[in-house]
């Protein structure tokens, strides 16, 4: 699978948007299809792929179905790719684009004949296939797809719920801190007092959070890092895709590590073997908790760069790792991902 930076320029084919237009409308009319009203599926235009298509991209897989309403061949296809989306539950999103009403689109993917199948991650292109392919065949290469998503570092759990509401979803995202911690020590604030909105003091207000919260916020107050680590595994182990959890812990380990560092040495070792990859990743660490977050995602790619093998993938992991101490959405990691997936694939 070779990744490809595209772009999106050009005028727009009325004509065919309008024709597009009207079918989504009755389409619309008769219900859709149950995985496009999940959200699984979704139609893309010239005027929403960036957004649909391209920034999604970065937090879950996409897969793009380019279709035409002639196409036979796409008939026997798209059900099968709509059944998958709906069975992998949000792992990855089923994207379909009308080829006849977005000719330039169609013009940026260099689309030959359909139908046509390519995965998007981390905002580049990863090539798929053409043609109407068996079940079997397309469940086995979407499976290469998400084993690719995962070296990347995203997170391939499906929803939580299918009734969970836009506020939930929303709380969680605000729950997670938005910067990285100082060297010295983990803020307490890096664990919400609840899981609402934050309130005028700066902390969150609504419903209360699990009780590992309110013991990792008293262990992070008393400086017991080991305590507060213990806290957020215990919520892991009941909630494994608890965000505020994955980020306190990630911290956690983060100033752990960097407490325990000769930084000079660290530095120094650093500076004399560039591809020394336990050298590059405490420097990185320390880079990190600094708030340099750049700079110690730049380092570890040029590992990744310079080196192969079993040191390739080492620099890899814990490049991935420091990921998890950002926001998913965070522009820097999104950044760093992108460059991570041109690099590997």
């Amino acid at each position: 699978m070779q990744p490809r930076d595209f772009s999106l320029y050009g005028a727009v084919d009325l004509g065919a948007r309008q024709t597009a237009a009207q079918r989504r409308q009755q389409s619309a009319e008769s219900g859709g299809t149950a995985a496009a009203s999940n959200g699984t599926v979704i139609e893309v235009s010239e005027e929403t792929f960036n957004t649909d298509v391209v920034e999604r991209s970065r937090t879950v897989p996409i897969i793009m179905d380019l279709w035409a309403e002639w196409c036979g061949p796409c008939k026997q296809l798209s059900p099968v790719l709509e059944k998958l989306a709906a069975e992998a539950a949000g792992q990855w999103i089923l994207a379909k684009v009308d080829v006849d009403a977005n000719p330039q689109l169609s013009a940026a993917l260099q689309v030959q004949s359909i139908p046509m199948v390519v995965a998007v991650l981390g905002g580049q292109l990863v090539d798929g296939f053409l043609g109407a392919m068996p079940e079997a065949q397309v469940r086995q290469w979407i499976s290469q797809v998400l084993a690719v998503a995962e070296k990347m570092g995203m997170q391939l759990t499906a929803p939580a719920a299918a009734d969970e509401t836009d506020e939930d979803a929303a709380a969680d995202d605000e729950a997670v801190p938005a910067s990285a911690v100082p060297a010295s020590a983990v803020p307490a604030s890096a664990v919400p007092a609840s899981a609402g909105p934050a309130g005028p003091d700066g902390y969150p207000d609504g419903p209360p959070v699990p009780p590992a919260y309110a013991e990792a916020r008293a262990a992070m107050e008393r400086g017991d890092l080991d305590g507060a680590a213990q806290a957020f595994e215990q919520e892991l182990k009941q909630s494994p895709a608890d965000p505020v959890a994955k980020t306190g812990l990630a911290q956690v380990n983060l100033i752990r590590r960097v407490s325990s560092y000769d930084q000079a040495q660290v530095r120094k070792a650093a500076a004399e073997h560039p591809d020394d990859v336990e050298a590059q990743s405490k420097v990185a660490d320390i880079d990190l908790a600094s708030g340099r977050i750049d700079e110690a995602f730049d380092r570890l790619l040029g590992v990744v760069r310079r080196t192969s093998g079993d040191e390739r993938d080492k620099a890899r992991v814990h490049l991935v790792s420091l990921f998890e101490i950002l926001p998913p959405r965070d522009p820097r990691v999104n950044r760093a991902r992108s460059t991570l997936s041109s690099l590997l694939f």
